[in-house]
């Protein structure tokens, strides 16, 4: 089996459109939840907190047509309160990962919060919505899985299905902070595991197993798992980076990678079936991140943010088999 992908570019640009009053700065990891006649697409945007000047990063929606050309609605509010004083999300929720059970949408967040000796921390929480996903309140103030003995830090990147009554996750953890240069704030370095839960809030976690192998070596870093059953596999797309240098120097950033799967546990990795990059000057030619995949009216899409890790927002694929 071989992708072809035909991408259809950019669909969303933060900066042509206003969200808190202004035009939105970011537009990161787009997250679908597909209604009868429209496409309600959540992502984590940013707003700079007035006492320190430092980002916070919240979650909005647009509603778009089917044929993911036409913004129908820009929803210019948070959709989710900020974090309590001191608690695992006080600075933000980035990603924000969406999945409808029995009559509400569940929602799998990950907030970050600032810390000392590191630059961040992460874990996942969970909130519900009971109006089709317009709003969202939290399940509790603290993390239904964050750091745990075997995986020290940085938990997040939650991505929910729901199969045959079991809910799946697919989710990063962190191995750890590495000073790589003398003076350098230390970067992190993550990777992609599983765990599984009867009710969506008690999870049992596969503890520091890596289920997607490395292509960089012990130092690649692994983000956003999403994952779709189609033609009798289950399909995994990601994004993957060096652990360091990875910012601006060329050819060290995030790009798309991809896996698949039998029994969602053990995944052959092939990153030749993802989308290309883009051209030259192209919103995507520096940087491929984020993705999601889904499903619409029978055809698979796969969102993803481009350069800058999504500062222009956000464009879409759409999948041929052969």
């Amino acid at each position: 089996m071989s992708f072809q992908w035909t991408k259809q570019g950019q669909i969303y640009d933060p900066a042509k459109h206003i969200l808190n009053g202004k035009p939105g700065l970011f537009a990161q990891s787009p997250q679908t939840l597909v209604f009868d006649d429209f496409i309600r697409i959540y992502f984590s945007t940013r707003v700079v907190d007035p006492l320190n000047g430092k980002y916070i990063s919240h979650v909005a929606y647009i509603d778009m047509d089917k044929t993911l050309q036409n913004i129908l609605h820009t929803h210019q509010q948070p959709v989710i309160g900020r974090g309590e004083l001191g608690c695992f999300d006080e600075h933000g929720i980035f990603p924000f990962n969406v999945v409808r059970h029995n009559n509400e949408v569940l929602a799998y967040t990950t907030g970050w919060n600032r810390r000392v000796s590191v630059s961040v921390d992460t874990a996942i929480g969970l909130a519900v919505s009971h109006d089709a996903g317009e709003t969202f309140l939290r399940h509790g103030h603290g993390p239904v899985m964050a750091a745990s003995q075997h995986e020290p830090c940085l938990v997040a990147d939650a991505f929910v299905k729901v199969f045959n009554d079991q809910f799946h996750m697919w989710y990063i953890f962190g191995t750890g902070w590495t000073q790589y240069e003398s003076g350098a704030a230390p970067d992190r370095t993550y990777k992609i595991g599983y765990a599984t839960s009867a009710d969506g809030v008690n999870w049992h976690r596969l503890e520091a197993k890596q289920i997607v192998p490395d292509q960089l070596g012990p130092q690649e870093s692994q983000a956003l798992p999403t994952v779709a059953y189609f033609n009798g596999r289950y399909h995994m797309f990601f994004c993957f980076r060096e652990s360091f240098d990875f910012r601006k120097a060329t050819g060290r950033g995030y790009r798309l990678g991809y896996a698949w799967s039998e029994d969602m546990l053990n995944w052959t990795r092939d990153d030749s079936q993802v989308p290309p990059v883009g051209n030259d000057g192209e919103w995507d030619s520096d940087m491929q991140c984020y993705p999601h995949v889904f499903e619409c009216d029978g055809r698979i899409y796969l969102l993803y943010n481009g350069n800058e890790f999504g500062r222009h927002g956000f464009g879409v694929a759409g999948l041929t088999l052969s």
